[in-house]
């Protein structure tokens, strides 16, 4: 799968599925909705609750996978790299949409409203019975 057909799977996946490491080292997965921002295939931001149980995870150890698929025609692509918790104001307005006051009443400053941002180090895809690898 070359760089443009990986840019447009990603860009027209609704979900990423995200990993982290519990406590055991055994892997948790959970569907979130897609980045709300990227920098291109390096980057990927996501909100969330703070108290989540993924986010307890990624501050205990930070390494994390996200996953894109196409479920249609049995592709996907997966990052591995860091999950790093963000809390700070500026990074939680960059992501704060209209309609998330539904989910953190306090608004941008909710204290269970915060920014997961993920750094790939590498990735490997799968599609049309071939796969491939690669540094990001």
């Amino acid at each position: 799968m070359n760089l443009k057909a990986i840019e447009k799977l990603i860009a027209r996946s609704k979900i990423a599925y995200i990993a982290s490491v519990d406590e055991n080292g055994y892997p948790n997965m959970k569907a979130m909705l897609a980045p709300r921002k990227r920098n291109g295939l390096r980057e990927f931001w996501f909100s969330t609750n703070t108290s989540s149980q993924r986010v307890a995870q990624y501050r205990e150890n930070p390494k994390a996978s996200i996953y894109f698929c196409n479920q249609l025609f049995f592709r996907g692509i997966m990052f591995v790299g860091r999950m790093e918790v963000l809390e700070d104001t500026e990074s939680k307005e960059v992501l704060w949409q209209k309609g998330d006051k539904t989910y953190y009443p306090e608004g941008v400053t909710d204290p269970d409203y915060c920014v997961l941002k993920f750094t790939a180090v590498s990735a490997r895809w799968y599609a049309a019975l071939k796969h491939g690898s690669f540094e990001v």
